[in-house]
């Protein structure tokens, strides 16, 4: 059962990398499109750099996942943060007023939970190294003193 379960685990590693590596290109892809389009028009807007900052995370987030395995939950707020700025920015016009205070309040929103995570990350850090050596270790020194 072990090794189906290893196997398991081996082929989903599979797919989870080709996916982010799916994800990469489809990001780099867009973001080619979009420079594309402000060559040929000559001129740069405030939303097409905030979609180049959206880009950016979506790759650093891809980076961040295929160099460490884990993603800080922080990147999907980043990138709601600066997507909810853009459509702000962007939309302004055709927006009523309750719903820029709406926007407005959620993007607010997202940045205090920013600040939640740090906090918790600061104050209650993950153990160091691999969860089983951390739990090897806590059982040694829990036999070592009962």
């Amino acid at each position: 059962m072990k090794k189906i379960t290893e196997f398991i685990q081996q082929v989903l590693g599979v797919f989870e990398n080709v996916g982010l590596i799916v994800i990469a290109i489809a990001t780099l892809v867009a973001a080619g499109r979009d420079i594309s389009a402000m060559l040929m028009s000559h001129a740069i807007t405030l939303g097409d750099l905030l979609m180049m900052f959206l880009y950016l995370e979506v790759l650093s987030m891809v980076r961040q996942y295929l160099m460490t395995g884990t993603m800080p939950v922080r990147y999907p707020l980043y990138i709601g943060i600066v997507a909810m700025t853009r459509y702000i920015v962007l939309d302004m016009k055709e927006l009523a007023y309750l719903q820029v205070v709406g926007l407005s309040a959620a993007t607010l929103m997202l940045a205090l939970a920013i600040l939640v995570v740090r906090y918790g990350h600061v104050r209650f850090p993950y153990p160091t190294g691999d969860d089983s050596a951390t739990k090897l270790n806590l059982d040694k020194t829990h036999k070592e003193h009962p």
